[in-house]
């Protein structure tokens, strides 16, 4: 989610300063993140203090500001949030620079109060989680999920053979659900290899649609229609179990959903019945409970490809999402406005 940064809400350090980041990051995520190069870019133009100790404790994190005097927070997942305690040590902090997409975890009624702009990477995720939904695609109408537990699980070869018809993206109608960065790089993907395209998106007008080539319609009839459907949604609070039983009772025998948004969109229980019933096939990244217990009835399913949350993690979006925020905190040491900025007012309305 991105918005219009707010020029004057958090001032920048005076002209001829460097920004003072404070990198609240255990050595794990920003080698991940940060490798030398993009660790030298962002030393050399800023000045950098790295975290020493447990960046989930808000202690550490409180003195590695309270230490440098930093203007901006350069955080992770699990990176201690910013409550009062955190705050109280940080008088200077005006940016939180987000490694990630969600950034809920993070601040406090005390930090919006305080002024304090947030930036995060989702952005720079967009692509990979894009390609992660599109290799989910052509896994399930080709079935390679289906043969790959029959093959693992001592099936017998000639029954391990055995699948339902499969299918070519090719001509086939997919259904994406939500026209987000995300959703809108996907439906370019499988747009390129021939699908179909339907749209559901209350924020997308019929121009909009014309451009991107493909056709918006009610959820009702792009479930009744898609062979695929992607779930490319944000997460708000209009958004939880969007699709819930009656939903995915619409689609047809043998449609297939991908899931590598936010288990919030679907309702499980929901999808394990039909998925228990061996009607439809599903591709989840995303689930209600992470990790996903080892017991779990979805991972004893041949109709269900998993994932373990890891569609976005790539090296390449990994290095763009660091790329992003070295280029935020530039603009935000130069005054200019956030292309990434996630104000108080939507945050708010997400879920």
């Amino acid at each position: 989610m991105s918005g219009p940064g707010r020029a004057g809400a958090a001032a920048p350090p005076p002209d001829g300063q460097k920004v003072k980041v404070a990198v609240a990051l255990p050595p794990e995520l920003r080698e991940m993140f940060f490798p030398a190069a993009h660790w030298s870019r962002l030393v050399d133009a800023y000045e950098t203090t790295l975290v020493r100790g447990d960046h989930r404790d808000p202690e550490v994190v409180g003195a590695l500001l309270a230490e440098t005097g930093a203007q901006v927070l350069l955080s992770g997942w699990g990176t201690a949030r910013l409550e009062d305690r955190v705050l109280a040590a940080a008088p200077d902090l005006r940016l939180l620079a987000h490694t990630g997409a969600t950034v809920k975890p993070l601040v406090s009624e005390e930090s919006w109060r305080r002024g304090i702009r947030v930036t995060q990477a989702g952005q720079a995720m967009a692509p990979a989680v894009a390609e992660a939904a599109l290799a989910h695609t052509l896994a399930l109408l080709h079935g390679l999920h289906r043969f790959d537990h029959a093959m693992r699980t001592g099936t017998p070869w000639e029954r391990a053979q055995l699948a339902p018809p499969r299918r070519e993206l090719h001509g086939s109608t997919v259904g994406v659900v939500g026209a987000s960065r995300t959703g809108r790089a996907y439906l370019t993907m499988v747009l390129a290899l021939g699908a179909n395209v339907l749209v559901h998106d209350p924020y997308l007008d019929d121009a909009e649609a014309a451009e991107l080539g493909v056709r918006r319609c009610g959820l009702d009839d792009l479930l009744r229609a898609s062979r695929v459907v992607a779930v490319h949604a944000p997460v708000l609070p209009e958004t939880h179990h969007l699709l819930g039983a009656r939903e995915l009772a619409l689609l047809t025998d043998g449609a297939m959903l991908v899931n590598t948004a936010r288990s919030w969109l679907v309702d499980q229980a929901a999808l394990l019945a039909e998925l228990r019933s061996g009607r439809i096939d599903a591709a989840l990244d995303v689930y209600d409970e992470e990790p996903l217990p080892v017991d779990h009835p979805f991972r004893a399913l041949p109709n269900a490809l998993l994932v373990p949350h890891q569609a976005g993690g790539t090296l390449e979006a990994r290095w763009r999402a660091a790329d992003l925020l070295i280029e935020e905190i530039g603009r935000f040491g130069a005054g200019l406005a956030l292309r990434h900025e996630v104000t108080r007012d939507q945050l708010a309305r997400m879920g």
